[in-house]
Order: C-alpha cells, then sequence, then structure tokens
C-alpha cells in the first residue's frame, strides 16, 4: 500500500512503554520517512471500538497488557505461536483487510538468549507463573532438554504452568517459592516476576553460576542481576527480550527484513539512561 503507514502499541498502563522508542528509531534506520509509531491507552473494554476504527493506513499493532488474550476475539487468525500460549502481543493489518496475530515474545525470548550464546540447556528454572512465564515456557520447549522447575506462590499458579507444560511439551515440576534459593542452582533461570520479588534471594547466588534471563528492564539492573553478573554469570535483561520482539514485530509490520537490532538496542538504552 502506497502512502503513510501508522502503527502502535496498544495497553494500561502505557505512558511507561519503549515501544515508540525502539520502532521509530527501526523506521528512521530503514529510510520508513513515512511511516509513524504512536502509543494509545486502551483497556479491555475499549479494545474492540479502537480496533474497529482501523482505517487503511493502520500496518500493525502491539499489544501489552491487559490486552493479549482480550484481543484474540477479534481477529481473523492467530500464529501457532501465539495459540500455544493463548496471547498475542502483535497484530499485522493485511492489505485484504484481514487482522493476524502472533506472539513474538516467544521467539524474542529464544533469539536474546541465543544472542548470548545459548542454544540449548539439560534443564531450567522459572520464577512466577503469569504470562510472562507462559511464553518462558514456550521458548523452553525449544531450548531446554530435561524438566523445567517452576517456583510459585500457590498450587492454583503450580497448576496453571503444570497444565501449560503438558500443552506444550515441557516437562514441568512444581516448587514453593519459598525454595526460590534453590532456583538459581538451575544452568538457566529465568524471572518473571515484578521489580522487587527476586530481591531477597540476590544475596543467594552461587559462586559459579548459570545463565539468568531476568525479563525486567526498568529498574536496571536488578540486585539479583547485579549479585550474578559479579559472580561471573551471564545474564540477559528485559530490554535485550524488549529490542528482539520489537525487532521481529517491525519486520511482520513492514516486510523489511533484517530489522536494525543495534539501532533499536541503542534507541531503547538512550531512552532508558534519559528517565
Amino acid at each position: 500500500m502506497n502512502g503513510p503507514r501508522r502503527a502502535a502499541v496498544l495497553g494500561s498502563p502505557i505512558a511507561h512503554s519503549l515501544s515508540p522508542v525502539l520502532h521509530r528509531a527501526a523506521y528512521a534506520e530503514l529510510g520508513l520517512d513515512d511511516w509513524s509509531y504512536d502509543r494509545f491507552e486502551v483497556d479491555e473494554a475499549a479494545l474492540p471500538g479502537f480496533v474497529g476504527g482501523l482505517d487503511r493506513s493502520w500496518a500493525g499493532l502491539s499489544l501489552t497488557m491487559p490486552l493479549k488474550r482480550a484481543i484474540i476475539p477479534l481477529l481473523d487468525e492467530i500464529s501457532p505461536t501465539a495459540a500455544s500460549v493463548e496471547a498475542v502481543n502483535t497484530v499485522v493489518l493485511t492489505e485484504d483487510g484481514r487482522r493476524v496475530g502472533d506472539n513474538t515474545d516467544i521467539p524474542g525470548m529464544i533469539a536474546a538468549l541465543r544472542e548470548r550464546g545459548v542454544e540449548k540447556v539439560e534443564s531450567a528454572a522459572v520464577l512466577g507463573a503469569g504470562a510472562t512465564a507462559s511464553s518462558a515456557l514456550a521458548a523452553l520447549a525449544v531450548i531446554c532438554a530435561g524438566p523445567v522447575t517452576a517456583y510459585v506462590r500457590s498450587r492454583e499458579r503450580g497448576d496453571e504452568m503444570r497444565g501449560w507444560g503438558q500443552r506444550l511439551g515441557v516437562d514441568v515440576r512444581i516448587a514453593d517459592w519459598a525454595e526460590g534459593t534453590r532456583a538459581l542452582e538451575a544452568p538457566l533461570v529465568i524471572a518473571t516476576t515484578p521489580a522487587g520479588t527476586t530481591d531477597s534471594v540476590a544475596t543467594d547466588v552461587p559462586q559459579h553460576p548459570g545463565i539468568l534471563f531476568d525479563v525486567l528492564y526498568e529498574p536496571w539492573p536488578t540486585p539479583l542481576a547485579s549479585a550474578w553478573s559479579a559472580r561471573g554469570g551471564t545474564v540477559v535483561g528485559g530490554l535485550d527480550l524488549l529490542v528482539h520482539q520489537a525487532l521481529l514485530q517491525v519486520e511482520h509490520m513492514t516486510g523489511r527484513s533484517p530489522a536494525p537490532l543495534a539501532a533499536m538496542r541503542q534507541a531503547g538504552e538512550a531512552a532508558l539512561a534519559a528517565r
């Protein structure tokens, strides 16, 4: 389609989102001067009206909480990746007017780990049991050869994670959150919890840690990430995930590949440093 194209990130709250910074940096590097990317405060109740009002200038949407599941009934198609965790973070609006949903969080996690040389692990631990944890399990279905232990706060959360494991073909074992220090012995630890939640285990990082994937990017580094790095362990951060999932969104929405990873990461780092 010729003429200016639009894209945006939707969610609530949305003011903190780095997506506009990342996508605009990609557009500038790709020479897409007639493309724009904005953010809109949209909750679940307002989502159908917003999506229904999009015209042909729109190329795509990025979705954050609480919209990743709410968007699914409004789509014409979703990818197998998105279906596997019942979560869509990317919508591509095709030239024939169809709305196609995908999930770039999962391949974004895999790409962020591969960038640090992590191709396969024998086992892993996941701290937390929310939406990000289910995406982590989907990524581990690709890169983890053995069991995954999920550290959770309640039996209900444990049942949910076990259910996701069965759907995704991952051997999920459940442990109580109070035993979270044991998680740090795993070859790969994925922390999916809100800011401050893992601070209490930061003093328990083993002498020779493996790989930590902490999905937070603000504040950064977290106490756990700092302690991990100080012991010589490999740390993958939330900005790595954010950039890699946004890179895939840019490629899907614009049809241009490869998207400029270095420029997007630099823009994200600069924006965080300025806050």
